[in-house]
């Protein structure tokens, strides 16, 4: 009797007795049955405790101590009075499913990791196709919109379309949604379908410098503040000064422009910043090349604008800063120049909103591990939930319908 209950406790199911336990070539093969009890009748509605006869059946569970499970349930059929024979109820099992309750919720849950459909199947003792099915009944949707959205494209290459879009909420660091397109044609249509009242409620509106999002975030969401992720506009100096630089050193020989390929750190990181020993390195290279001596001056000019602390002395400094690029001589300085004018607004915003690209970029490297364990999806329906599923949080509104085994 004691053995018994420790066994149930361990096995983890109600209202069962244990026969027999077997080890059969390095698999666990459990035997049991229902308790008997009195059941309803489902079709004149009185109870019954008569049994019919028995069958069988083998169920797969849940992996224990690194080898498989199968339960051989000794299944009941009861008769009823008026005729009618009917299978006992149990709360492990759905009806027609070979499977338990527990190993559907386990394949799902291992499901959450940046793991393939091939390797749970293998962990769960399931085919492909059966980890598949559980999981297209997983489904997601964005009901709710929060008060700030960051909206960037990823490389998916899913659904025949190059970029896919990726929707989150940067103050409570969730994933939104997946978008299997970054067109402005679809986003609009996207965003139409939500309420207006939804889409008054968001306060920041972050994207990168590309101007589809921009457009949308100002025809949408125009109660917004639009604003230019700084990483994104960051970089456009450090493209601007990376051109003058490769321009600059095929002017020397391939020793000299090997010499300079390496210093690229030394060139790229701030100069004060820089040690004694580094900065007379600099020195001499910049001392070599006039434009790139101008070009790593308005670098560092540049890069004090982000010691402001307020959106006033940011603009003042970026405007200081753009007028006088515009009269540098270096094309890629002056283009740079143009770029920090046409998105003044959205980089200036980034000053009063301390909003970063920290978390989005942290999911999309999660991502590109998702598709790469994967090889890559061709539905873009399921890599999008796969992508969901693993970012899943109460924010996402989720539904499980039941699975067919």
């Amino acid at each position: 009797m004691f053995y018994r209950y420790f066994t149930e406790k361990l096995l983890g199911l109600q209202d069962i007795l244990i026969e027999n336990i077997e080890e059969i070539d390095g698999t666990i093969h459990i035997y049991c049955k229902l308790e008997r009890k009195m059941h309803k009748c489902p079709a004149c509605g009185n109870h019954t405790d008569k049994i019919h006869d028995y069958r069988e059946q083998v169920i797969k569970d849940i992996p224990a101590f690194g080898k498989f499970v199968f339960i051989h349930l000794k299944k009941r059929r009861y008769r009823c009075s008026c005729g009618k024979r009917f299978y006992e109820k149990n709360t492990f099992l759905p009806r027609f499913h070979r499977m338990t309750n527990r190993l559907v919720a386990y394949v799902i849950n291992k499901l959450r990791s940046k793991t393939s459909f091939t390797s749970v199947a293998k962990e769960g003792n399931l085919s492909i196709p059966t980890v598949i099915r559980i999981f297209d009944f997983i489904s997601y949707s964005l009901k709710k919109l929060p008060t700030a959205i960051f909206i960037d494209e990823f490389k998916g290459n899913t659904g025949k379309e190059k970029y896919q879009c990726i929707l989150t909420d940067p103050v409570n660091k969730t994933v939104l949604d997946i978008l299997p397109t970054r067109t402005e044609y679809y986003l609009t249509e996207y965003f139409r379908n939500f309420e207006k009242s939804e889409r008054e409620k968001i306060k920041y509106f972050v994207s990168d410098m590309w101007k589809p999002f921009a457009n949308i975030g100002s025809v949408w969401f125009g109660n917004a503040e639009q604003i230019v992720d700084k990483y994104h506009w960051i970089r456009q100096i450090f493209w601007a000064f990376e051109s003058v630089r490769k321009e600059e050193q095929k002017k020397f020989s391939k020793s000299y422009r090997k010499y300079f390929k390496n210093s690229r750190k030394l060139l790229l990181k701030r100069f004060d910043e820089l040690t004694d020993e580094q900065k007379q390195q600099v020195n001499v290279m910049l001392y070599a090349l006039p434009n790139l001596c101008t070009a790593h001056f308005y670098k560092e000019d540049f890069l004090k604008i982000l010691d402001c602390k307020y959106r006033k002395s940011a603009k003042k400094s970026m405007s200081d800063w753009i007028n006088s690029a515009y009269d540098c001589g270096i094309p890629q300085l002056v283009k740079c120049a143009k770029t920090m004018q046409n998105w003044l607004t959205g980089i200036l915003n980034s000053f009063s909103a301390s909003i970063t690209n920290g978390f989005i970029e942290g999911c999309n490297n999660k991502i590109k591990v998702l598709k790469r364990n994967a090889y890559g999806y061709r539905n873009f329906k399921r890599f999008r939930n796969s992508i969901l599923h693993m970012f899943s949080n109460k924010h996402i509104s989720s539904t499980t319908k039941q699975a067919t085994a």
